[in-house]
């Protein structure tokens, strides 16, 4: 009995790597890695760009549990990042799970990262981190979702840990930067008006490109009366957009951001994985 108590559980780990050239008039496979649960698939579009689908073959994660993805997108070259499904966070047992995402925009590319939500369960701890890099003339398209529970499921995320770390340099220095942090009686804190106000979906865009300021105008159209807003900044003569928005469901949500990711895209859908 006590040699199998000193048997660890097992845990999932797993990483990916991608790097994008450009060929032909198109964007192309230079490198690619994936090891453990970690996999990656490239569906066919049809056009000079290059999707990446994500795929976590665990089915989930929980404590204990780390994954490591890292992309490259070569000069010129028009990159889009999605998960196969929503990330699943279940309730951790002892430790956390850990989510590490490098990302690296190359001159004049083009990189939009759009994974599906987040789900965190009940008693779910989850660590993520997002390290971006980007060179000038480049355009870098980030939306970053996530659900306390699945509502029509009759499931909430009462306890528990979510902290999220963002680092977006541009030629090296840093554009934007953002930590979040819900910890403890998570139920309690996201009723407060300054938080949630008692809805469970909520999410951050980031959009930095040479056409900033002239897409505010239109995305708060867009927005209309949705709980969120969108604001213009400048960083050491950079531009950004940030946006945040907030729902009591996920479909709620959906609704929200994906006319707004596509004006980004420029009239383009969101990846078709993203289809319910």
């Amino acid at each position: 009995m006590a040699e199998a108590a000193a048997i660890a559980p097992q845990r999932a780990w797993g990483r990916g790597r991608l790097v994008a050239k450009p060929f032909g008039g198109r964007t192309r496979l230079a490198e690619f890695y994936q090891e453990g649960c970690a996999k990656i698939r490239l569906p066919d579009t049809f056009d000079a760009t290059m999707e990446a689908v994500l795929i976590n073959s665990s089915g989930g994660l929980t404590g204990g549990d780390h994954m490591e993805w890292e992309f490259s997108a070569g000069k010129g070259t028009h990159l889009t990042l999605t998960t196969q499904a929503c990330e699943k966070i279940y309730k951790s047992s002892s430790g956390m799970a850990a989510v590490s995402s490098k990302i690296s925009v190359g001159a004049g590319a083009a990189v939009h990262w759009l994974p599906q939500e987040t789900i965190l369960f009940d008693r779910a701890s989850l660590s993520r981190r997002l390290e971006v890099d980007i060179a000038e003339g480049a355009e870098f398209l980030a939306v970053e979702a996530v659900l306390l529970g699945r509502k029509a499921m009759g499931e909430a995320m009462r306890t528990g840990l979510f902290q999220d770390c963002w680092r977006i340099r541009r030629n090296g220095a840093l554009l934007h930067a953002e930590n979040l942090r819900l910890s403890d009686d998570i139920a309690a804190l996201t009723q407060e008006r300054a938080t949630l106000g008692g809805r469970v979906a909520f999410a951050t865009l980031f959009y930095a490109g040479a056409d900033c300021e002239q897409h505010v105008e239109t995305l708060r159209r867009l927005i209309g009366g949705a709980s969120g807003g969108i604001s213009h900044y400048q960083v050491g003569g950079e531009d950004k957009l940030v946006a945040r928005f907030v729902a009591p469901d996920g479909f709620s949500l959906r609704k929200i951001l994906i006319p707004v990711i596509s004006h980004l895209r420029k009239g383009a859908s969101v990846p078709k994985v993203w289809n319910l």
